[in-house]
């Protein structure tokens, strides 16, 4: 598997032959180096209906015939708006030809300036047998300690940004209950409000059994 940040919560996932975007907030996103046109994806996994992490996904999709992923309103609200989709739900699990995506939840909020979309979610995705996790924008919560211990994550990727989500401080603890062996911070240095250290997130893991990676938009990890 290989991982490519492309700034704020946007990742791609790659594996043998397939790969999925999640969050695809490019347009309008200072930090991304690559731009809607140039996405080449079997899937779409968003993680809530907000501006900065609904992104792109419905052109993405059209153009690359790759659906949606997601809760069933914000899949349902992206059909209407010309993508294909797949709706899932909270808890719920699906293999597809790339890979499984499984929804965890998440403590946040889910709209569009429009409508309401449903539940948050986070995703478990597993593709030539490794498995990361994208929390999502998301408070720090106690299930987390489930999604480590049912789960063999390979890599976490988490936000630090505080303010709408976990802080520095909590995503460290994040990491704790979730045990992966890789942990990436993102959502941070976008806007001014969510501005952190990513470094002081390493400094939080130090002398724990996780390699901290800190991607710089554009960089990409392989597990």
């Amino acid at each position: 598997m290989k991982l490519t940040y492309q700034g704020h919560s946007c990742f791609i996932v790659e594996g043998k032959g397939q790969s999925v975007i999640i969050d695809p907030f490019l347009n309008g996103n200072p930090l991304a180096k690559i731009t809607p046109k140039e996405v080449k994806v079997n899937a779409v996994l968003v993680t809530h209906g907000h501006g900065d992490h609904l992104g792109d996904a419905v052109e993405i999709s059209k153009k690359n015939n790759a659906p949606v992923i997601g809760t069933f309103e914000l899949v349902n609200y992206c059909l209407a708006r010309g993508a294909t989709g797949h709706a899932m739900h909270i808890g719920g699990g699906h293999d597809f030809q790339f890979g499984r995506v499984k929804l965890t939840i998440a403590h946040h909020g889910s709209s569009t300036d429009t409508a309401a979309t449903g539940n948050p979610c986070g995703f478990l995705v597993t593709i030539d047998g490794k498995t990361v996790y994208h929390a999502g924008d998301t408070g720090l919560f106690s299930d987390m300690v489930l999604i480590g211990e049912t789960n063999s994550i390979d890599c976490a990727l988490v936000p630090i940004g505080d303010n709408f989500t976990m802080g520095v401080d909590d995503a460290v603890r994040a990491i704790g209950m979730l045990k992966p062996k890789i942990a990436v911070p993102m959502h941070y240095n976008t806007f001014d409000i969510i501005k952190q250290d990513p470094e002081a997130f390493r400094r939080g893991l130090a002398g724990k059994p996780v390699r901290v990676e800190v991607l710089k938009p554009g960089e990409s990890l392989e597990l």
